[in-house]
């Protein structure tokens, strides 16, 4: 890719990876629309003109619907080596949680977390600090995690709006080592996959090999990665099988030849695009189709390595490393597999595939560093996205209700029902959260579905919950439904009041102004 000083926002579809589909589809709609004003010239009153006019007017607006999608969705990727440092306090700036259009996803990888193995098992009973500092964040804004996955230094996790959580289905996680012979997970790469709306995603966090002399390494372990994952589902078995990809991390790559002299001068004087030559994986991408095939902004930014911790000073030690962008955020869009030259002209026009029926389109708003945080001598690079997709179902699989009042004076009743027929589980439970829980596993209590047999669709069932588990106290909860099979929550219900229990003032939680206690 050429990059060119205050380009434009970088868009792609799942259409089609180039430019020239569109361009294409607007020939093929004037075709077939000159077909429409042809039919309607030579129309007389027979009923075979008559069904030209309705087939050729119904090919026309299905191409143009194809290439409208009717919902968009912001994502917000961060990628950080933090080096083994201690989280900041605040990462609100990190975030961007005041931004508008508001957030809809955040996907955060982080390399270099620390990993000693004292620690990483501590890690694997409770969750580590940066997630904590995530969490306590999104969590009050209405992001619940969705799913996390770490292999030694490296974590990856995504958060999403409580409203979408029905909607993310299908979630898997996996991870590759690559570093010490691939037993220790120091350098690799982790996965999250799952269908957002029914548009399958991957998200892939990697640390590939370090130093000048690697890049084709680096190559190698990305293409290892690659065939290395996989996943339980027969349609997207593998990372690039899924309609979107994002491939980011600390991909190592540096710029090659220039000194160290011309580099600095070149980033003090803000004539980045001297260096673009010579980055590694822009020269690489015109070397490897398959990575070609991956999409990156311009790199508008300073190189985010290597710096003096707690500054904005590029390595100052007696290494002296060069500054190079190392950190880094791609994406790529599934490319449609070509018709044939005898299906050539029905496939440009068919609906019955699935991604043109049902297109995505990705924009890039947004490729820059934060250059506030100095923890690490790395610093943080964010990219934001617009997802326009037309959404395959907008229903829940399972819909909940409360019924009655509830407080911890009763026990209390819950209604759910399966609309949807999905891969149930009587290992699937149903939880009681409070409004602005953290994950899944963040529940008050919770209650197993049917233990003997699963319900039918459609059919009402009823489960009581134990008053032992519902709050004392009053406040706004909503109940949720989890798939064991899908790893994810796939129904919620409206939020409810619960309300304050006697029992809060039998044991003193609350002042007594009823004269309760007498």
């Amino acid at each position: 890719m050429d990059y060119l000083p205050d380009s434009p926002r970088v868009r792609s579809d799942s259409m089609s990876s180039s430019a020239s589909q569109g361009s294409r589809s607007k020939m093929l709609l004037r075709q077939r629309l000159s077909q429409l004003l042809t039919c309607i010239e030579d129309m007389s009153s027979d009923d075979e003109a008559s069904e030209e006019v309705s087939r050729t007017l119904d090919e026309a607006f299905q191409l143009c619907g194809r290439y409208v999608p009717t919902d968009a969705f912001r994502l917000h990727m961060v990628t950080w080596n933090v080096a083994t440092a201690e989280p900041p306090e605040d990462v609100t700036a990190l975030l961007q949680l005041d931004v508008q259009p508001p957030t809809d996803l955040y996907v955060i990888g982080l390399q270099e977390v620390n990993a000693t193995p004292v620690r990483f098992i501590s890690d694997l009973l409770v969750e580590d600090s940066w997630s904590h500092v995530f969490m306590d964040t999104l969590a009050p804004r209405g992001f619940v995690k969705v799913t996390s996955v770490r292999m030694q230094g490296l974590l990856l996790l995504v958060f999403a709006k409580q409203i979408h959580l029905p909607y993310i289905r299908n979630i898997q996680t996996t991870y590759t080592r690559t570093g010490i012979f691939g037993y220790w997970g120091n350098k690799g790469g982790v996965s999250v996959r799952f269908s957002f709306y029914g548009h399958m995603v991957c998200f892939l966090n990697c640390h590939l090999a370090a130093h000048m002399n690697y890049a084709l390494q680096r190559v190698d372990e990305f293409e290892y990665i690659l065939e290395a994952q996989d996943f339980d589902i027969t349609d997207t078995p593998h990372v690039l099988d899924h309609k979107v990809v994002f491939w980011f991390g600390d991909l190592n790559f540096r710029i090659a030849d220039h000194g160290l002299h011309f580099l600095r001068s070149s980033i003090n004087s803000g004539r980045l695009n001297l260096l673009w030559s010579k980055d590694q994986l822009i020269t690489m991408k015109k070397k490897e189709p398959f990575l070609q095939e991956f999409e990156e902004g311009p790199l508008n930014f300073k190189p985010t390595y290597k710096f003096d911790r707690n500054s904005d000073t590029y390595d100052t030690s007696g290494k002296k490393r060069k500054p190079a962008w190392t950190d880094r955020i791609l994406w790529r869009i599934k490319p449609k597999t070509p018709p044939s030259e005898d299906d050539d002209e029905r496939a440009s026009t068919s609906t019955d595939d699935g991604q043109d029926e049902y297109p995505i389109l990705v924009t890039q708003d947004k490729y820059t560093s934060e250059m506030s945080y100095g923890v690490s001598d790395h610093k943080p690079v964010i990219a934001t996205f617009n997802l326009e997709l037309r959404k395959y179902f907008d229903t829940p699989l399972v819909h909940i209700t409360p019924v009655g009042v509830w407080s911890a004076d009763q026990d209390a009743l819950l209604n759910y029902t399966i609309q949807e027929d999905f891969m149930s589980s009587t290992w699937d439970w149903i939880g009681l959260y409070k409004v602005g829980f953290k994950s899944a596993s963040d529940y008050e209590t919770f209650v197993w579905v049917r233990e003997n047999e699963l319900p039918e669709t459609n059919e009402v069932i009823q489960i009581s919950v134990d008053k032992d588990g519902i709050p004392l106290l009053s406040g706004e909860y909503v109940l949720g439904y989890y798939s064991t099979n899908m790893q994810s929550i796939i129904g919620l219900s409206a939020n409810f009041q619960i309300l304050e229990s006697k029992r809060a003032v039998m044991e003193g939680l609350v002042p007594d102004i009823n004269g309760l206690d007498k």
